[in-house]
């Protein structure tokens, strides 16, 4: 792609795309003219997704409003009690978290809710963003429901200093009132086959979503860029085996548009050889990688090509946190590739992932590199890659997917 194309799509969806808000779809109606600029037959596939519009989110402090947002999802309601710092999830600290409004350091995970849950929590308080930055932005999170699984307490989001500064002035009485109207909506994924001469196929992907306070160039506008690099090369040059690129929404929301692809396409997926997934390249700063969730000969191949083009690659076998993980549960083997930037150079999540992070040249560097793993594979006489999940990446997935806790 030229780097002008690249350049004006950063800039033309410098916008934040939330998973199920217009925003969103607005951005998938813009990826498929690209996309149409190369090769007819874009279109949307729909799904349906859990959504929330927040009426009222009030945070009180012994009596002091607090800057907060209330979890989507989470119900409404009014939660009195008094403020309990978990610092440890060992035993003796999750059993004081009874009656108590809990304040946790970590992302609000599965496994942390659940333990919240048993050990009687009242309601619950996250922050985020660093004390050290001049902003006091306020992400917007969701209490999923696979994490509440039907077990809903009232939950907000605050800025980090003042979570810091409620923890130093011995805070002890908390109000938590929230009201919110939840609702099912649509999210939607973008489609493009691009036919070969074998009905098999290799499905590539990349999110176009974004969380609350980021335009998403690095994640993952920058990964659809991929897509869209290769759309443009092999819409031009000869494969194998079909194509599907498959420009996924919601996937901040928990990878829910690769999951219902996954669904609603899953007789087809036996015809699937591989699932190549782009989540973030074109960074300034940062190593280039590559995370197999497939035999260990597909990180020795990487490797090698790395060496053999010059183009320095880490590759490792694992389960990596984005849309190729859907693929691989559902038995097709999958390689996520990511420019992995240190979190000062390439920040995600937040208000500072901006165009600023990329430049069109890296885009176009990780670009021809995936293109040239992409056309090895598509071209292939057998696609080389074992279409089986080895047992030691079926244990990382059913921990991934919370089927099991990790040890």
């Amino acid at each position: 792609m030229k780097h002008e194309l690249i350049n004006k799509i950063l800039a033309d969806t410098a916008y934040v795309r939330m998973g199920g808000r217009a925003e969103e779809k607005k951005a998938a109606e813009y990826l498929i003219g690209v996309c149409n600029e190369f090769a007819n037959g874009a279109h949307t596939e729909e799904f349906p997704v859990d959504l929330a519009d927040i009426k009222r989110a009030k945070l009180y402090a012994d009596g002091a409003e607090i800057p907060c947002k209330a979890y989507f999802l989470c119900g409404s309601g009014i939660a009195e009690g008094e403020l309990y710092y978990l610092r440890s999830t060992d035993k003796y600290s999750l059993s004081q978290c009874r009656g108590k409004i809990v304040m946790i350091d970590s992302y609000l995970g599965y496994w942390k809710y659940r333990d919240l849950i048993e050990n009687g929590a009242m309601a619950f308080i996250t922050f985020d963003g660093n004390i050290n930055y001049a902003d006091r932005d306020i992400d917007q999170r969701e209490l999923r429901p696979y994490v509440s699984n039907g077990e809903k307490i009232l939950g907000v989001n605050i800025n980090a200093k003042d979570a810091v500064k409620m923890i130093e002035d011995g805070v002890k009485d908390i109000r938590i009132e929230v009201e919110q109207d939840e609702y099912v909506g649509n999210s939607q994924n973008v489609v493009l086959e691009l036919k070969g001469e074998r009905e098999e196929f290799i499905v590539l992907t990349a999110h176009y979503d974004s969380t609350s306070l980021s335009t998403g160039a690095f994640d993952n506008m920058s990964g659809c860029l991929g897509l869209l690099h290769m759309i443009e090369y092999f819409s031009k040059n000869s494969h194998s085996y079909s194509l599907r690129f498959v420009f996924c929404g919601s996937e901040e929301r928990g990878l829910l548009g690769s999951k219902a692809y996954c669904e609603a396409h899953l007789e087809e997926l036996d015809k699937c050889v591989l699932c190549v997934n782009l989540d973030m390249i074109g960074c300034i700063m940062g190593k280039f990688g590559s995370c197999c969730t497939s035999e260990k000969e597909l990180v020795n191949y990487i490797s090698y090509m790395g060496l053999e083009c010059g183009f320095p690659v880490h590759v490792y076998q694992g389960v990596y946190s984005s849309d190729s993980t859907p693929f691989s549960d559902k038995g097709v083997p999958s390689v996520s590739f990511a420019r992995f930037s240190p979190s000062n150079t390439g920040t995600i999540h937040n208000s500072y992932d901006t165009k600023a992070l990329l430049t069109a040249a890296q885009v176009e560097a990780d670009s021809e590199f995936i293109t040239k793993f992409v056309s090895r594979m598509a071209n292939a006489v057998l696609c080389p890659v074992a279409r089986k999940i080895p047992d030691n990446m079926k244990q990382k997935l059913d921990e991934y997917l919370l089927r099991k806790k990790a040890d």
